[in-house]
């Protein structure tokens, strides 16, 4: 154990020089989707290879360094899911895409050996091949600040996170700041919580240093419960020690003595890697008692939520925590004042004290310069759906759809129209081709009617319903309801039977309004911020997407053809040849006429199973 700071460095500097000797690195990317496309086995194979071909390796910092070996490591995820598994060379920067297994003998005899390039590894776009990583159109306009060491370190090492300057900020505000300084500086940078509300991270700080009732909590929001969001996964699982450097540094700010951090049991390896590095931190005396030989002590605690929705809002999650079940109460009194065991809290989410360490150790000065005015810093997102480079992105606060979807995200998939983006997951609203160059900052997109919410984006082509999309979403949000409030729990039930009707065809004369007039009920009335914000996805498609309401209600037809129940199946006359297939795989017999001459489908019969599509070799059946 490091008895004080001075130790602190002194260690840091170690491991400092034990990586700065590692002149040769392949990193192969530990991150969740290039796992998912045997990740592992690239890095098996490859140790597996070099151990025969006689190559000296590592797989650990070692402190003694041997410069003539080469260390193999796996990191957390680069962000580029769509081309995994990812390889990336050091010193060079080269990036390796889709790496399978047959390739590690390749890797070893020309990149590692010879210090060749694979150009057929690398990523290639129209005809141009990208060997160093930076320059991919990918990455090239990210700016990573909470995702910095993702795909640099191994998650489980507290040397390699220190080696890379781990817990200056720690201990210079242990050491060389006041409670109010830090205040201070966090307050002047601008940071907003990145959960989704972007209030003010320092006013909340302050609000909890002045209370006077002890002990004190920092509790830290990871349950990200959003559908396609994993960005408080990435940090969690890949560079842990940011996060709790971050609380920890609350904790010194606001006089708390407790941490916790609530992780989705759906999040087994955040969980792992979380109590890992609190042993490590613990281990080397940066949590505990007098910890480096002051009289601040600080203790962490991991607590694992159920996966309720609901309890991604502050009150709900503090009274899962104390054991209760998961509901948010009434404000005032809010959670700076009586929150975890009724006592003054500062909560925020992962990616808010993922930001902290490089505010502290860079000044507010630099963080406030980049962003915008009102909302300073990166914003980190999840990008899905219909998109051409799907993956995790960290980009400027103020950077514009178009730049994520087109510049980094590389368009729509097989040469689609972009059709519409949902943001801020199902509490969230939709955007249109018209918000392509709107900036993506809190204020910029409250007044389009949309949330930043925790940075999930899914993208759609015009291939996507946009009723379709908002049931789907009610169907998520009133399942998710806690069921306290009326107007939530018997609001979004409501909305989702209109939406089902409509996808089924059974649509009428006045759903649109009463949708609307609900819509603004459960915003106006709604106990809770998750609440308040449930039905966005289907005020923001009806007011932008109103024409595919109405021609679901009054035409029973689904422009974008999604809708099971809308599709007609028909059969062209001029094609069919009258062999009577589809009639004898019906199952319901909507389909008659007599040999030789053109069947016909009765539609009021037609289930739309499509067994007639399969069954029909003249291609003469249609669905429309």
């Amino acid at each position: 154990m490091l008895k004080n700071v001075q130790e602190l460095r002194v260690y840091r500097e170690v491991c400092k020089k034990a990586m700065d000797a590692e002149k040769k690195r392949v990193i192969i990317c530990g991150g969740a989707g290039c796992v998912s496309k045997g990740a592992n086995k690239v890095y098996n194979k490859l140790l597996e290879l070099m151990q025969a071909k006689n190559v000296k390796f590592t797989v650990s910092l070692e402190k003694e360094p041997h410069g003539d070996s080469v260390r193999v490591k796996k990191s957390g995820c680069h962000g580029f899911c769509e081309v995994g598994p990812l390889v990336r060379i050091e010193p060079q920067g080269w990036l390796y895409v889709k790496v399978k297994e047959e390739d590690c003998e390749e890797i070893i005899d020309k990149t590692i050996v010879k210090g060749e390039c694979i150009e057929r590894l690398a990523y290639a776009e129209n005809g141009v091949i990208y060997k160093e990583q930076k320059e991919i159109p990918f990455y090239k306009k990210q700016t990573r600040v909470s995702l910095d060491n993702c795909d640099k370190i191994d998650a489980t090492s507290i040397e390699e996170y220190l080696a890379r300057g781990g817990y200056t900020a720690f201990e210079k505000a242990l050491t060389e700041m006041t409670s109010d300084q830090i205040v201070s500086e966090i307050t002047e940078s601008g940071l907003r919580g990145r959960g989704g509300g972007g209030f003010p991270t320092g006013r909340k700080w302050s609000q909890v240093a002045r209370q006077k009732n002890f002990p004190k909590y920092v509790v830290c929001n990871g349950d990200e419960g959003d559908p396609g969001a994993f960005m408080d996964r990435s940090v969690m699982e890949d560079d842990p020690h940011r996060m709790l450097e971050g609380m920890i540094i609350a904790g010194i700010a606001t006089g708390a003595t407790e941490g916790y951090i609530y992780v989705r049991a759906e999040y087994p390896l955040a969980v792992q890697r979380l109590k890992n590095a609190i042993a490590c931190a613990e281990e080397l005396g940066i949590l505990g008692d007098n910890i480096m030989g002051t009289d601040f002590s600080f203790h962490m605690h991991i607590n694992r939520g159920a996966g309720a929705f609901v309890c991604g809002e502050g009150s709900a999650l503090t009274a899962s925590i104390e054991g209760k079940r998961g509901m948010p109460r009434v404000k005032p009194p809010r959670t700076v004042e009586h929150g975890l065991f009724d006592k003054p809290t500062v909560l925020n989410n992962v990616e808010t004290y993922a930001n902290v360490a490089d505010i502290i150790n860079k000044g507010s000065a630099w963080y406030k310069s980049i962003g915008t005015a009102t909302s300073s810093g990166t914003k980190t997102f999840a990008l899905t759906g219909n998109i051409k480079n799907a993956g995790l992105i960290e980009v400027p606060m103020g950077t514009t759809l178009r730049e994520v979807i087109f510049d980094i995200g590389g368009g729509i998939r097989d040469g689609g129209k972009f059709k519409a983006v949902q943001i801020g997951g199902p509490s969230g609203g939709c955007l249109t081709e018209e918000h392509l160059d709107l900036p993506l900052d809190f204020d910029s997109l409250k007044k389009a009617g949309a949330i930043i919410g925790s940075g999930g984006l899914v993208v759609m082509d015009e291939k996507t319903c946009m009723v379709e999309v908002a049931r789907f979403f009610m169907n998520f949000t009133q399942n998710e309801s806690c069921g306290k409030c009326v107007p939530c729990r018997e609001g979004t039930k409501r909305m989702l039977e209109i939406l089902e009707r409509i996808v089924a065809g059974e649509g009428r004369d006045g759903d649109i309004e009463l949708l609307q007039e609900l819509g603004e009920m459960i915003s106006d009335m709604a106990l809770c911020g998750l609440g308040k914000t449930a039905a966005g996805p289907v005020l923001s498609t009806i007011k932008y997407f109103r024409n595919e309401y109405e021609a679901h209600i009054y035409e029973k037809r689904c422009p974008a053809g999604e809708c099971q129940k809308l599709k007609q199946i028909v059969i062209d006359p001029a094609l069919c040849k009258g062999c009577s297939k589809c009639a004898r795989q019906c199952p319901v017999n909507a389909i008659s006429g007599k040999i030789k001459e053109p069947f016909t489908i009765d539609l009021n019969k037609c289930i739309r199973c499509g067994s007639c599509l399969s069954a029909c070799p003249f291609n003469a059946i249609k669905e429309n």
